[in-house]
């Protein structure tokens, strides 16, 4: 069997059981639930859809850690990790579009929106979207409160003090420190010096993205495994820059990427007002008048299709695209050549370089 041939095998048998360890875990969870009442059942539903599908790369981050540690393939404790993970995700996901007042994920409603057309399709009182927003935010707790009890039942090899518990613990706690920086650089980044921008834009992009998505599912596999410390080392120089080019890639997709691919309207991240790194160059490379007009309309949630166009006008004539790509393919560069480096076995290189071709230079 070729190299590549075992991958496919062992990355599809992994998925299916990280998906198979989810809809187990939910299961158990939707009978606990419903003991309580029929009307949770929609919290539940709306974990279930969100951990269904998707691209799964934090969970084959951790699945290669653990294998490039010498972790064996059908091994329980990485299928649970991974489940863990995505429901983290999932958590993240749901908190994240209410505070960028997304209404979509995945080419769907997000968690907010459908409670909040529940609440109107029922004619139930008060205010739809308050409802909406505080049901999703339990649905938010209640799936990160799985992601704990998912990452608990691993076993002694998460026991508390071990340094796969140390991971999953700073991993979490970053994320909420990052997103809080993402949501104060929003409010406060038009008063602040324009001149950090970038450098604020771009320690938001490690803290609330690329640590969690890349770097810390990775060194989690292969703690789990028991890896040793200059291994775990390695690890971070790879998965690290790779985090940063995979959310930068992002960034880009929020405004120039077509919708029919991400499953976002054009353009939500300008009318969300994130202050990306993309941003942040263009304001700083475009002229006085061009910079003025993009902060007039950060956060506007009436942007019209114009107002959008002009942006990306400017974002590309003021060299904004240019400089990020730049940053993408230095952060790609530093990946790989760290990849290279690793003392690992073929399968799992060619697993994560792989992994990582496809992030930096995916489409959607």
């Amino acid at each position: 069997m070729t190299t590549a041939e075992q991958l496919r095998l062992e990355q599809t048998a992994y998925v299916a059981a990280v998906a198979g360890k989810l809809n187990d875990f939910l299961t158990s969870r939707q009978n606990i639930m419903s003991t309580i009442s029929q009307d949770i059942d929609p919290l539940m539903g709306s974990i279930a859809n969100l951990v269904t599908g998707g691209k799964r790369l934090r969970a084959l981050m951790c699945y290669w850690g653990w294998r490039g540690a010498g972790g064996n393939a059908s091994a329980s404790e990485v299928v649970t990790a991974g489940s863990a993970l995505e429901l983290f995700q999932a958590a993240a996901l749901i908190h994240d579009d209410i505070i960028d007042r997304s209404d979509t994920r995945r080419g769907g409603p997000s968690v907010h929106r459908r409670f909040t057309q529940l609440h109107a399709d029922q004619g139930w009182s008060l205010d739809s979207e308050r409802f909406g927003h505080a049901a999703a935010i339990l649905t938010g707790d209640l799936c990160l409160s799985f992601s704990e009890e998912s990452f608990t039942d691993i076993g002694e090899r998460a026991a508390s003090g071990s340094q796969a518990r140390l991971i999953f613990n700073l991993m979490r706690a970053e994320v909420m420190a990052g997103q809080y920086l993402d949501i104060l650089e929003e409010v406060a980044g038009p008063v602040r010096d324009r001149a950090g921008a970038v450098t604020r834009a771009q320690s938001i992009i490690r803290f609330k993205s690329a640590k969690y998505s890349t770097e810390h599912p990775l060194a989690l596999g292969g703690a789990l495994a028991g890896a040793s410390e200059e291994l775990l080392r390695g690890y971070s120089a790879f998965a690290l820059p790779l985090g940063e080019a995979f959310q930068l890639r992002d960034d880009v997709l929020g405004v120039f990427g077509d919708p029919a691919t991400t499953g976002k309207p054009a353009g939500d991240d300008l009318k969300e007002g994130k202050r990306t790194v993309l941003v942040a160059f263009a304001l700083d490379l475009a002229t006085p008048q061009e910079s003025a007009f993009i902060d007039s309309c950060l956060g506007r949630p009436d942007l019209t299709d114009e107002d959008i166009a002009e942006i990306r006008r400017i974002i590309v004539d003021c060299g904004a695209l240019q400089a990020t790509e730049v940053l993408i393919d230095e952060f790609g560069s530093a990946a790989f050549a760290a990849l290279d480096l690793l003392p690992l076995e073929d399968l799992p290189k060619t697993a994560l370089r792989k992994l990582a071709e496809a992030t930096v230079s995916r489409a959607a």
